[in-house]
């Protein structure tokens, strides 16, 4: 299995940036995604999830109204589109994957198969 992240880059505060997470190696449709961040020293943080096999989605509040998952399931591929980036949004970026059959726990990173090798976002003032 394998969660490739990009999209990564260094922005303006108030500027935008696409993330995207190519999945192979497991059957996507069984699986739902989420997006989580950590800065240096720190845990990583729950930012944007998918809720079972629907299109509904979870953000955190921090996020709410700024980033948008999205999913391509023909392109095995899921997004988090960031708009009005802010400084403290500046941090490694995760993208994951988890069963739906434990995505009422998609906030929590330990309930997540699978991971990413991370992005670094950063957001200058």
């Amino acid at each position: 299995v394998q969660l490739q992240a990009s999209g990564g880059g260094q922005v303006p505060s108030g500027g935008s940036l696409r993330l995207s997470c190519a999945v192979n190696g497991l059957t996507f449709k069984y699986f739902s995604m989420g997006w989580f961040r950590q800065d240096p020293g720190k845990g990583r943080v729950f930012v944007a999830a998918f809720s079972g096999s629907g299109g509904s989605a979870d953000y955190a509040d921090s996020v709410k109204g700024r980033f948008t998952i999205s999913r391509d399931n023909a392109r095995t591929t899921v997004f988090l589109q960031m708009n009005n980036l802010k400084p403290e949004d500046t941090a490694v970026y995760y993208c994951a994957a988890q069963r739906i059959s434990r995505s009422m726990w998609n906030q929590e990173a330990h309930e997540y198969d699978y991971w990413g090798q991370g992005t670094q976002v950063t957001v200058s003032s």
